[in-house]
């Protein structure tokens, strides 16, 4: 059923507009039957209903995770045509203010995401969220409007401005339950992926067709869409959380377990993006032209989904969340000893597959299980302003790994790149061996060793 529904949505590629919808109606009808599947095999050991989400849970994760489906779609279909469509820009052919106009999203959203964070615990979660994605869809009209590199930069950075990750996981955090938490966080991870597989796809097809200021419109419309399903689909927030005292930045900062998750997460963006300075090239190095990529992409992608939702869960369940996590960086190192090899001899396309299949599984367990265990460590009244700290990094990881991913290919070419890349998958590894296998295991549950 699972494939059935995804072919579907897919399917729907070749047509225009109805692409949008249709990516995230099959999101939709793909992801029901496998949440159902969950809940019935975990229900039915151990704890019964402990792991089964609720309507409510269940009605918040796909709302919530369609807020991020819509945005991050908008997002991946610039990524893949911005170098080459802004340079046909007034201003386009200083390539510097190009890498500046692409970055600054990052930059300002790093620079707001503790402060939308904080905002939520304060002024509610989804005020927040309607402010951002507001401000969000602001920025991409600028942008779709934009005469010039220049005000185009501008509408990037506006876009950034609507920096509401922290505050709708935050809202996430407060309608479920710890138990089922990553389920919940996997599931945003998933709409994520599936957005960014779909737009690898699309993008060139669509940029034929409306050109770049087209895609910014259509993404400006996405994130008008987002303002509705937080208004009308979203489930009420808990009054808990009204009715909680306040937290601060050093409440959060002085806890030594976040502090390792905010490093992690760090990391794992910079090298994401890094990694992806040189990737393509290795790609057509081993005979795949660039128009093909997304042949190695997107099974890669949608089959470490498949794989994940096999065993992180399960895993879990069993008390291995503290060994699946930390083997899921241990992976991702040895995917970047792996490129470094590829990168030092004559790639193959199999290879590559199967090195990017790898390195998707591990990236998408720590995108699902880092942001539930921040959640589950973070004082209630301070969640908000934990998961600003946390994507405020996350943020800072992506902008830094652009930096340094350009600076080393140019310097040391793709064998350089992956060597500290490699060097910084090890460093977090030693970073998070530390951690407590009884903080970041969800209640109810027995704590393996490993």
């Amino acid at each position: 059923m699972a494939s059935k529904h995804l072919a579907r949505a897919l399917a729907q590629i070749g047509d225009n507009d109805p692409i949008f919808s249709a990516a995230i109606f099959g999101l939709v009808r793909w992801g029901s039957p496998v949440l159902s599947k969950m809940n019935t095999a975990v229900a039915g050991k151990g704890a019964v209903g402990t792991f089964a989400m609720t309507p409510v849970e269940l009605r918040a994760s796909f709302s919530l995770a369609s807020i991020f489906a819509l945005r991050m779609l908008g997002l991946f279909l610039i990524l893949p045509v911005f170098a080459i469509e802004a340079a046909k820009y007034p201003g386009g052919d200083d390539l510097a203010l190009i890498g500046l106009t692409m970055g600054i999203y990052g930059l300002t959203q790093a620079m707001l995401q503790f402060l939308y964070g904080m905002a939520s615990d304060r002024l509610g979660r989804k005020r927040v969220i309607i402010f951002g994605l507001l401000l969000f869809a602001v920025g991409s009209f600028v942008a779709a409007w934009a005469p010039s590199l220049t005000w185009l930069a501008i509408g990037r950075a506006l876009q950034g401005a609507g920096a509401v990750s922290a505050a709708v996981t935050a809202l996430l955090a407060d309608q479920t339950r710890d138990e089922v938490r990553t389920k919940s966080m996997a599931l945003v991870g998933i709409s994520i992926g599936l957005m960014f597989a779909l737009s690898l796809v699309a993008a060139p097809m669509l940029v034929a067709l409306v050109g770049l200021n087209g895609l910014f419109a259509v993404t400006g419309t996405l994130a008008l869409a987002g303002v509705a399903v937080v208004i009308w689909w979203v489930p009420p927030e808990p009054q808990k959380h009204k009715d909680m005292p306040r937290g601060g930045l050093m409440e959060v900062l002085r806890l030594p377990a976040l502090l390792r998750l905010n490093f992690g997460v760090f990391v794992l963006h910079a090298v994401q993006l890094a990694m992806w300075m040189a990737v393509p090239t290795l790609l057509v190095q081993a005979g795949l032209a660039r128009d093909h990529h997304w042949w190695v992409y997107l099974p890669a992608v949608l089959g470490s989904f498949v794989v994940m939702g096999g065993s992180l869960f399960q895993l879990e369940k069993r008390g291995y969340l503290r060994a699946v996590f930390l083997l899921s960086i241990a992976l991702a190192a040895a995917v970047q000893l792996g490129l470094l090899l590829m990168a030092s001899t004559t790639p193959s396309v199999g290879a590559m597959v199967a090195l990017l299949f790898v390195f998707f599984y591990g990236f998408n367990v720590l995108e699902a299980s880092q942001p539930s265990m921040v959640s589950r460590l973070a004082p209630a009244h301070a969640r908000g302003a934990a998961m600003g700290v946390y994507n405020t990094l996350q943020s800072l990881g992506f902008f830094a790994g652009g930096v340094m991913g350009g600076w080393l290919v140019k310097h040391t070419g793709a064998q350089g790149l992956f060597a500290v890349c490699a060097a910084l998958m090890g460093l977090w590894l030693l970073v998070a061996w530390p951690m407590s296998t009884l903080a970041v295991q969800a209640p109810g549950l027995t704590p393996k060793a490993g």
